[in-house]
């Protein structure tokens, strides 16, 4: 392996509200769990040789969804979920757009959570969660399972949908931007998009490409990026068709480094899962990261997601630093 390979690692919520004693929708609200979490945590960070990290909201990915009249359910202990508010096609047609984005679903009371954190703790990060989700993800959390047969069934509301759903997340974004202090311009963009692949190739290109693209125009992006967890070995040529700069598969356990080596157009990302590290000896994680490594990817991501896997993230740190060329070895 002739170059040093670059890493990142984190700590996932499951293991903060772990250390902390507190179920896990807490840490979306309650500022004393969430400061009591990260405390918990930094002996932990300490002991790895890493940054303790900075509080924040929990991950949270649906605010502009829930700003279009989707309820979220936040179960206790759990993450939370979307509640479908479009039944029938013909509710396509009734869609719009909040009046104020900063006054609807769950943005006041996210926005009021993180003043309150911010008061407690000023290095806290300023935000409330992923700014959107991409079109297709956006149009399935808006419609349920329903929305993949929509194209074949009403195409032209399945374009209607879809146009709404990306020129809304734009909208949203700058509404949240400006609330942020951050005016809208020409940077490198991030696309999450899970659902995306679903549709086969023929379909895609219908009903994904144009609205990508569109959707990365509109944030005046120069550089795309794209995180997708569905797609196949099929629709990896319309990466470079979209010029995507660096294509992350996140979690699909289907889209292998060695499938990406060979047949993706672009640069791509690596992650060891969380089933890797539950499942697997600290001896046999050094050797998958070698393994992902001599695929070359542009970066490789692991987490921590419970406290009981120490160890075995202690071994990849050991290995990832090594490829990394910042210690003599593992």
């Amino acid at each position: 392996m002739g170059r040093n390979q670059p890493y990142s690692f984190g700590f996932a919520d499951s293991v903060l509200a772990e250390a902390g004693g507190v179920p896990l929708d807490a840490l979306h609200r309650d500022v004393d769990a969430i400061c009591r979490c990260y405390e918990a945590l930094a002996p932990v960070a300490e002991r790895l040789g890493v940054s303790v990290p900075r509080p924040r909201l929990a991950g949270f990915a649906y605010c502009h969804v829930s700003a279009l009249g989707a309820p979220v359910v936040f179960a206790e202990g759990s993450e939370p979920n979307v509640v479908p508010i479009l039944h029938e096609p013909c509710d396509i047609d009734r869609l719009s757009e909040p009046g104020d984005y900063l006054q609807a679903g769950v943005i006041p009371t996210r926005l009021c959570a993180l003043d309150a954190l911010l008061r407690r703790r000023p290095d806290a990060h300023r935000g409330i969660g992923h700014v959107f989700e991409g079109p297709v993800t956006t149009a399935g959390l808006l419609m349920g399972p329903r929305f993949f047969t929509l194209p074949y069934e009403d195409p032209e509301r399945a374009h209607r949908l879809l146009s709404f759903c990306g020129q809304s997340a734009i909208n949203y974004s700058r509404v949240i931007g400006a609330y942020f202090g951050d005016a809208p311009r020409p940077c490198a963009v991030g696309i999450p998009d899970d659902f995306a692949g679903i549709f086969p190739p023929d379909v895609f290109a219908e009903f994904v490409v144009p609205y990508w693209d569109r959707f990365y125009d509109g944030l005046q992006a120069t550089e795309r990026h794209l995180h997708s967890e569905l797609l196949r070995k099929e629709h990896l040529p319309f990466l470079a068709q979209l010029r995507i700069a660096v294509y992350d598969p996140s979690a699909d356990q289907y889209v292998t480094p060695e499938l990406l080596r060979a047949h993706c157009p672009v640069p791509f990302t690596s992650r060891i899962l969380s089933w890797h590290i539950r499942d697997h000896a600290p001896a046999a994680l050094q050797d998958m990261y070698r393994r992902v490594c001599a695929c070359e990817p542009q970066s490789v991501s692991f987490y921590m997601d419970a406290l009981h896997t120490e160890p075995k993230i202690r071994a990849l740190l050991d290995i990832a630093r090594q490829l990394a060329g910042e210690t003599s070895g593992a």
